[in-house]
């Protein structure tokens, strides 16, 4: 069977003065052309060639020696280098361009940018490019609880949090009780490994520990009292929905770095309001 978007080997069933038909065997109906310009110095009929399988710019199978950037399962940086009305066009080590549509964009991108990106076959039967890598991610990765990870915001949901690809091929989540900052798909995160689930899929945070955490959040505190000039019109008390979008912190945060400056001295909590003295 004929493996699109996958490397393989395949023997020679027939030379043409264009190039060989590959197979695999000689009795098998499909083969595919392997231009001349790519066929091995000495091939001969029966010789064994590791190809390439992709459709050409015809939509005609293809066989190809030369190494593709991206294979079928795995993900990888691909440069943008061109876009039109349909979607993007990626260099990827070929002759033809992949294809990268519009639907399967997670944000939009222009001519020199490099998304993350995997592949898939459309329902023509062609190889094009998705900004959806979440199956194609490895969850064998070598991180453990408390490790520190740098990844990409690929995908986003309502329902469970930001997706991340750690080194641009491990599968992480930053769950929603965690996205108390602003973080956009495309984001380059630095994160801390929370915990490793059965899986392997990697849980995320991209804050401190509290005992760490806390000195930033009190020194964010003193920052928004200043651009309140000097009084924050609210205290531990208010909501968790009004914490969350002034300051980008769960409430449990707030009261542990408002208690914090409190004890230090620096601030004063009245009925209505947060003070800097």
């Amino acid at each position: 069977m004929m493996k699109l978007g996958e490397k393989q080997k395949l023997k020679v069933i027939k030379k043409v003065n264009f190039g060989v038909y590959l197979a695999e065997s000689a009795e098998a109906e499909e083969k595919v052309l392997l231009p001349a310009k790519q066929v091995p110095e000495g091939t001969e009929t029966g010789s064994e060639i590791e190809v390439f399988l992709y459709r050409d710019s015809k939509d005609r199978l293809i066989a190809t020696v030369n190494e593709p950037l991206l294979k079928m399962g795995e993900v990888a940086r691909l440069k943008v280098v061109d876009v039109n009305q349909y979607g993007a066009f990626l260099d990827w080590g070929l002759e033809k361009d992949l294809f990268l549509p519009f639907k399967q964009q997670t944000f939009r991108v222009r001519q020199g940018d490099t998304p993350l990106v995997s592949l898939y076959i459309d329902k023509s039967g062609r190889l094009c490019a998705t900004m959806n890598v979440y199956h194609d991610l490895s969850v064998e990765s070598p991180y453990k609880k408390d490790d520190r990870v740098t990844g990409v915001v690929y995908e986003s949901s309502p329902e469970f949090g930001m997706f991340v690809a750690v080194d641009d091929k491990y599968s992480g989540l930053i769950p929603k009780k965690e996205l108390y900052e602003d973080v956009r798909i495309g984001d380059t995160v630095v994160c801390r490994v929370t915990a490793v689930k059965e899986d392997g899929k990697l849980d995320l945070s991209i804050r401190e520990k509290a005992y760490l955490q806390i000195e930033t959040d009190a020194q964010k505190i003193l920052d928004v009292i200043d651009s309140f000039d000097g009084a924050l019109p609210f205290n531990d008390k208010a909501s968790p929905e009004v914490i969350k979008r002034e300051m980008q912190m769960s409430k449990n945060e707030f009261k542990r770095a408002v208690g914090h400056l409190l004890k230090s001295g620096k601030i004063e909590i009245t009925e209505k309001a947060i003070r800097k003295i």
